[in-house]
């Protein structure tokens, strides 16, 4: 399954009413740990079926980003039922990050 891009308009839609748990990649454009981490989220997007994985752009969707607190990127949060489940900041391990998931 390949990431979803989410913003303002379609957080709600995407990732709070997804029957999924949802994993949301908060990043920047300009950050080079969330260059880092890309490859290792389209990777878990894509070996991960059970889950949906997002990514949301600080940038453009600041209000989010402000609503669920994230001051440093990238941020990784889990979303189950609509809440936020876990919450991890900085670029971490491929294990790490599926271990949020799991």
């Amino acid at each position: 399954m390949a990431v979803t891009k989410v913003n303002s308009g379609n957080f709600e839609a995407e990732v709070l009413k997804s029957d999924k748990k949802v994993l949301v990649d908060f990043f920047a454009t300009w950050c080079g740990p969330c260059k880092m981490m890309g490859p290792v989220v389209e990777e878990l997007s894509e070996t991960n079926s059970d889950i949906k994985v997002c990514k949301l752009d600080i940038d453009e969707s600041p209000d989010v980003a402000s609503k669920y607190g994230v001051m440093a990127v990238p941020t990784f949060i889990v979303f189950e039922n609509g809440e936020e489940s876990k919450k991890d900041v900085g670029a971490i391990g491929r294990e790490q990050l599926a271990a949020m998931v799991g």
